[in-house]
């Protein structure tokens, strides 16, 4: 289920039927693989196995423009940080390891880059939009100049794990002691999370923590990890994936510790003694 927290819109993703439904409207009828809202929530992007792109409006679900890739699989989407159409982008990761890059006032690909060899699993633009991170099923991030489509720098910490997850964020690091204007974080399929500071105008990025949780049974099918930045204080990562039990963590980068967990249903655990 996902929400639309300022318009109370809701839209279901049905992972047995792979199609999207509003009411009794049908978004899809290939394999649905990400859903993203742009930054003003006035539109949102779905990215489908066929390789398509769509853009809709949350206003009237009407759908705006359709971008298609003929014979790889869409398997990650994302907005660029401004949100007006004459500027707004929505950039994409395939199965044969490409981005590509398309203006919603053109309604055309304006670039392709190819910093991958596997499968693009995760896909983001910086906060400012300078680059853009991509992770590959392999798990090497790669970050990409959105400008002339050179690969710039690639991380492997995270290496042979599928990154699920990757999301960034304005922060001045300086409260952590590292210098940089925002950070991004990538979580694998691993259970391991990274967090990074950076400030790409500056060819600067750097390690401020790395977040391990306890793999637990791997013999069933387990759901992905997940991880984010808390909205409303970027110096709390909550983390949610397969574990004993159903439960939201919430880790500090102040305290370097997890302060609370919350059980799924309702309910939460005790905090550390030394909170």
């Amino acid at each position: 289920m996902i929400k639309d927290s300022s318009s109370c819109i809701f839209l279901l993703w049905v992972g047995f039927s792979k199609t999207v439904f509003k009411g009794q409207k049908h978004f899809s009828s290939a394999q649905v693989n990400d859903v993203v809202f742009s930054s003003d929530e006035s539109h949102f992007a779905t990215c489908s196995e066929d390789g398509s792109v769509r853009v809709w409006s949350t206003i009237s679900y009407e759908l705006v423009v359709q971008f298609q890739v003929l014979t790889q699989a869409c398997a990650c989407v994302c907005w660029s940080p401004c949100s007006n159409k004459d500027d707004a982008r929505v950039a994409a990761g395939y199965s044969d390891g490409t981005l590509r890059i398309f203006s919603l006032a053109s309604t055309e690909m304006e670039m392709k880059l190819q910093p991958h060899h596997t499968s693009v699993s995760s896909i983001q633009y910086s906060s400012t939009g300078h680059v853009i991170l991509s992770a590959g099923n392999n798990g090497l991030v790669a970050v990409s100049s959105p400008v002339n489509g050179a690969t710039l720098r690639v991380f492997s910490d995270h290496k042979r794990a599928t990154v699920t997850t990757i999301q960034c964020v304005n922060e001045e690091c300086k409260n952590f002691g590292v210098e940089g204007n925002e950070m991004w974080l990538a979580a694998g399929s691993d259970r391991r999370v990274s967090v990074w500071a950076a400030d790409w105008l500056k060819e600067k990025c750097d390690l401020l923590d790395w977040l391990t949780f306890p793999i637990y049974d791997l013999a069933h099918i387990l759901p992905p990890s997940l991880a984010a930045f808390c909205p409303s204080d970027h110096s709390l990562v909550i983390y949610t994936g397969y574990a004993a039990e159903k439960e939201l963590s919430f880790y500090s980068l102040v305290k370097k510790q997890v302060c609370v967990a919350l059980l799924v249903g309702g309910g939460s655990k005790a905090k550390p003694e030394n909170t």
